[in-house]
């Protein structure tokens, strides 16, 4: 029998940026009950950006699971990124926590570099960390609004691999969180969108770009998944009806994301570089 989802339509729900899990209705799935590791990521030490609720406490929920270790990077939403921590502890692993805002350049240095003092060292860098905000008409987005997507999505990607690689050894891997939007960009989410086709073409390029040096660069492009981005992003009644489009009718929850992750960090994927894995519940990605 197929494991039940929750499916739209949801209660006409909004939050203030960057929104807040508890607040979400119906809650999100990030594994707490499903997820069961084997030990694939045994000794690994992990930075997750985003990680304190949505796709990103999902990753760590399971890299945890699996043996990791995991410096939990995030902005300001503290009560979340202290519940991803509980979940990352409970599964026998270290946790430490780092808030800031990955637009800086000195704080994505800094994640690393705390990364390597506290877990020592540094295997696996997902860059999961994401900003969006929907305008209907090209003169409604600021100039600053344009930046600050561009500075938090690919800018920060750019830093944190930068000060990553340095401390990488052959085996390590990094995966980007792009999207759906990178091959159908969502009218509405010009700037988002724009941003995860970069992070698609970038990921590319590293891909090739450090081959030599023993370490792989993947992707993973999720369609529409249920995190707090959604209601602290969009209007509400699109909140009510999100994922109705794609084939599966649904969004996907947070758990289903953390398989993909895995199989891109776990060593086992060693000829894996390059690739971008869809999550998409059913919508093509060619």
């Amino acid at each position: 029998m197929l494991e039940r989802h929750p499916t739209p339509p949801f209660p006409e729900q909004q939050q203030p940026m960057p929104g807040h899990t508890d607040a979400m209705s119906p809650r999100p799935d990030h594994g707490e009950e499903s997820y069961k590791g084997s030990g694939r990521l045994t000794g690994k030490r992990t930075i997750i950006t985003g990680a304190d609720s949505g796709i990103g406490r999902a990753v760590a929920l399971a890299y945890a699971r699996e043996g990791a270790d995991v410096l939990i990077a995030y902005l300001d939403e503290h009560d979340d990124a202290e519940e991803t921590a509980s979940l990352v502890r409970e599964a026998g692993r270290r946790a430490v926590l780092l808030a800031g805002d990955v637009q800086n350049a000195a704080h994505c240095r800094a994640i690393v570099e705390t990364a390597v003092k506290e877990l020592g060292g540094l295997d696996i860098l997902v860059n999961n960390a994401a900003h969006q905000a929907s305008f209907e008409d090209i003169e409604d987005i600021s100039d600053e609004e344009w930046n600050l997507t561009f500075r938090v999505n690919i800018h920060a990607m750019f830093y944190l691999t930068k000060a990553a690689v340095a401390y990488m050894k052959p085996g390590s891997a990094i995966i980007n969180t792009a999207s759906i939007n990178s091959d159908k960009p969502n009218p509405s989410l010009l700037a988002y969108a724009t941003t995860k086709g970069a992070i698609q073409n970038f990921t590319a390029g590293l891909a090739q770009l450090l081959a030599k040096r023993g370490i792989r660069a993947n992707a993973v492009a999720p369609g529409p998944i249920w995190t707090p981005l959604i209601p602290s992003t969009m209007p509400a009644e699109r909140v009510a009806h999100f994922g109705e489009q794609v084939p599966m009718g649904r969004p996907g929850q947070p758990a289903e994301l953390a398989t993909a992750y895995v199989m891109l960090a776990d060593p086992l994927s060693s000829y894996v570089s390059g690739a971008t894995i869809a999550v998409t519940g059913g919508g093509p990605m060619l």
